[in-house]
């Protein structure tokens, strides 16, 4: 899970989000072991991480289902357009067939042309304003 992070902070460009305050190994693990978290990562022959997916699966209230939420996916410059990324989502297409959860989604930033080409590939597009709230003061 720390090469995932490593990966993520690099892939991103974003090393502060991802490295400056790393989780230890109890919460971790707590959070691997949770149902409603799907971590997914691919290997190089060697055991480096050459690609990551973090989802969460999120029960619906308006029906009895879940659907899945593709928060992170990342595949090491060097290992793209290998169909890394494919291969991940892929998987997590079985995972969510063997749960039973309607759906799966995740965005994708304007300007990101590799993940739009993808998504789209495998879906279909909505397009939608993403708006980030704040929580109140303590």
């Amino acid at each position: 899970m720390r090469s995932v992070l490593q990966l993520y902070g690099q892939a991103f460009e974003d090393p502060h989000s991802y490295g400056s305050a790393p989780p230890d190994d109890a919460y971790l693990q707590d959070l691997l072991a949770r149902d409603d978290f799907v971590q997914v990562a691919a290997f190089a022959g060697t055991g480096e991480v050459i690609g990551a997916l973090s989802a969460y699966v999120l029960p619906k209230f308006e029906q009895a289902r879940s659907e899945i939420y593709i928060y992170d996916l990342a595949v090491a410059a060097t290992h793209r357009r290998k169909g890394v990324a494919q291969a991940l989502i892929g998987w997590l297409q079985d995972h969510a067939r063997d749960i039973g959860a309607w759906v799966i989604y995740v965005q994708a930033d304007y300007g990101d042309d590799p993940a739009i080409a993808l998504y789209t590939k495998l879906g279909t597009r909505e397009d939608v304003m993403h708006f980030d709230i704040e929580p109140a003061d303590k």
